[in-house]
């Protein structure tokens, strides 16, 4: 015969890790890009409200800087609220679902009872 029977029994593979690889879970890597994508959309609205804020107090009564800064803290403002329903869609998600929350704590719905 030209065909040799092969016999691949191996109890257990191990690949060790690489000693440049720090990240060995991804579900807390991907916990602290949420919260620091978080943490930076609010440090930008709250900068975008500053700079709408001083371009409308300096506008000097010019209707296209005017209108520059208010559409800027309405862009703000907005950017806000999508933030804001962002971090709840997570909250609602972890919660219904029972995965970890990457912000930490808990969410406490209100019941209909006691």
């Amino acid at each position: 015969m030209l065909v040799k029977k092969v016999l691949a029994q191996v109890e257990k593979i191990t690949i060790d890790q690489p000693d440049e690889v720090k990240v060995t879970e991804l579900g807390p890597l991907i916990q602290s890009g949420i919260s620091i994508a978080v943490i930076i959309a609010a440090i930008l609205t709250f900068a975008f409200l500053v700079w709408g804020g001083i371009q409308w107090i300096t506008s000097g009564g010019d209707k296209g800087k005017y209108e520059e800064a208010r559409n800027r803290i309405t862009a703000a403002l907005i950017g806000l609220a999508i933030v804001a329903l962002a971090w709840l869609v997570i909250k609602l998600v972890t919660y219904f679902f029972g995965i970890p929350d990457p912000f930490g704590g808990t969410v406490d719905l209100p019941t209909a009872y006691e």
